[in-house]
C-alpha cells in the first residue's frame, strides 16, 4: 500500500491521465489534492490514509459522504480525496462517492456483516448485488436500532410498519422483501434466530412484467457504434463492447466474462452459458464481431495472461478483466457522444441495448422461440414483455367498439 502522499498522487494523476480526463476537470482535482497538501501539512502528517482523508473532509466540508447540501466545488473536493483513499485501498477509484457510510454495529449489525462477507466469499455474488443488498439491510438494520428491536421481537405489524416507514416504490419494497425473506430463512437455518422470520414479510403482487422495457430504434443503434473512435486502444475495446451489447445483446457480466475458450474459429460460433441463468448459448461469429475481436486483439490489447478477452487499458488495473459497472460507463459515454434523444431520462446502460435487440427484431417479425433463444431465456414467457412495445403489431390486435343496444345512448350521445 502507497502512503507517501507524493507517490500516490502522481500515480492517480497517471491514472487520470490514462482515462483521458480532460485539462480543466484534471486540473481541479490537483488543485484540491494540493489543498489537502497544505492541510496536512500544517498538521504535521507525512502520510496519508483513508481516516486522514476523511477526517479533513469532516473538518472542512462537514462530511465525506456524498451529501445533497454540497456545492459542485465540495463534490469535486470530496471526489478527489475519496480518489487517493479508494486507489490507495483498492488500486482503483469507487465507482461513485456514496452518500451514505453503512456501518452495522452491535449484535444484529456484526450477524448482518458475517452474512454480507457469506454472500462475497461463499456465494460469490457479484459485488452490484451484494451492495444492493446491504442497502435494504442497512436500512433495515436503521430501523430495527431506532425502534430498539431485535430479530427476535419480529412479527407481521413489525414488518408492514418499516415497509410503511421507508415509502418505497412497489419495485423497491418488492425487491427488499425479497432480501430481508432470504435473510432471515439464512438467520433461522444458521441458528441465529429460533423462529423463521421470513414468514412476517408478506408477499406483494409486483409483477416485473408491467414495465415497459427501454428501447432505441436501429438508427439510433448505428449512430451508438459509429461514435466510437476505433482508430484508439480504448476505442477497439469499446466499439467490441458496444457490439456484443447490440449485435448479441449479452449481459454486462457475460461481456465482461467472454473469454477466448468460448469462441470455435473452425465453426464460426460462439458458446457459452450465461452468467446469470447458467443457459448454454450459442451466437453465430458474425463477420462484424470477428474482425473487431482481431482487430482489437492485434491492436488494442494489451499484454496479459488474463483468460478474458476484454481487459482493462488503464494503468492501475491494465491488463485485468473489466467490471460490470465500467461496460455501463462505456455505453453511457457513447449514447452521450452520439447526441442520442432523450438518452438521459431513458435507461441507457447494456441491458437497454438487449431491449432494444428484442425490440427490433420483433418489428422485422421474427418469432418469440426465435427471439427467446438469442436472449437466452428460459421460456417465452420471459420474453413477452417485449410485445408491449411494439405498437404497431398492437393496433393490428385492435378490436372496433360493438354497437351499443341501449336505451341510454343513440348515436354515441347519452340520453339524460
Amino acid at each position: 500500500m502507497v502512503t507517501d502522499f507524493k507517490t500516490l498522487v502522481s500515480l492517480c494523476e497517471d491514472e487520470l491521465n490514462s482515462r483521458e480526463y480532460s485539462a480543466i476537470h484534471l486540473g481541479r482535482i490537483k488543485e484540491e489534492w494540493e489543498n489537502l497538501a497544505n492541510w496536512m501539512k500544517l498538521r504535521n502528517y507525512t502520510i496519508f490514509s483513508e481516516s486522514i482523508g476523511f477526517q479533513y473532509c469532516d473538518v472542512t466540508l462537514g462530511t465525506h459522504t456524498l451529501a445533497k447540501k454540497l456545492t459542485l466545488s465540495n463534490r469535486i473536493r470530496l471526489r478527489a480525496v475519496r480518489m487517493l483513499a479508494s486507489y490507495q485501498k483498492d488500486g482503483d477509484f469507487e465507482f461513485r462517492t456514496p452518500q451514505v457510510e453503512r456501518i452495522f454495529h452491535g449484535s444484529t449489525g456484526t450477524e448482518i456483516s458475517l452474512y454480507l462477507s457469506y454472500l462475497r466469499n461463499v456465494q460469490h455474488l457479484s459485488e452490484s448485488t451484494i451492495r444492493n443488498k446491504e442497502q435494504y439491510l442497512y436500512e433495515f438494520f436503521c430501523y430495527l436500532e431506532s425502534h430498539s428491536l431485535t430479530l427476535d421481537n419480529l412479527c407481521i405489524d413489525v414488518m408492514e410498519d418499516f415497509f410503511d416507514s421507508m415509502n418505497y416504490s412497489l419495485a423497491s419494497r418488492h425487491n427488499c422483501s425479497s432480501t430481508l425473506r432470504i435473510y432471515f430463512r439464512y438467520a433461522h437455518d444458521n441458528s441465529i434466530t429460533s423462529k423463521d422470520n421470513s414468514n412476517y414479510v408478506l408477499y406483494d403482487n409486483y409483477n416485473r412484467h408491467s414495465k415497459i422495457p427501454t428501447t432505441y430504434d436501429e438508427d439510433e443503434i448505428r449512430k451508438i457504434i459509429a461514435s466510437v473512435e476505433r482508430s484508439s486502444v480504448t476505442g477497439k475495446r469499446d466499439y467490441l463492447i458496444l457490439l456484443l451489447a447490440a449485435e448479441y445483446g449479452w449481459r454486462s457480466c457475460d461481456i465482461v466474462g467472454f473469454r477466448f475458450s468460448q469462441i470455435d474459429w473452425d465453426k464460426n460460433v460462439i458458446r457459452f452459458s450465461q452468467h446469470k441463468t447458467g443457459m448454454p448459448v450459442e451466437y453465430p461469429l458474425l463477420s462484424s464481431v470477428g474482425n473487431a475481436i482481431i482487430d482489437y486483439l492485434k491492436h488494442g490489447r494489451p499484454v496479459t495472461d488474463s483468460e478474458e478477452i476484454i481487459v482493462s487499458a488503464e494503468s492501475a488495473k491494465k491488463g485485468r478483466p473489466l467490471s460490470t459497472p465500467t461496460v455501463h460507463s462505456i455505453v453511457t459515454k457513447y449514447m452521450k457522444k452520439a447526441n442520442i434523444k432523450n438518452w438521459k431520462s431513458k435507461k441507457h446502460g447494456p441491458h437497454s441495448l438487449r431491449h432494444s435487440l428484442a425490440t427490433n427484431m420483433l418489428k422485422k417479425n421474427v418469432t418469440m422461440p426465435i427471439i427467446s433463444t438469442v436472449l437466452g431465456h428460459q421460456n417465452t414467457e420471459s420474453t413477452k414483455i417485449y410485445l408491449k412495445v411494439d405498437v404497431e403489431k398492437l393496433k393490428q390486435c385492435s378490436l372496433s367498439m360493438p354497437r351499443i343496444c341501449s336505451k341510454r345512448y343513440r348515436a354515441g350521445r347519452c340520453e339524460a
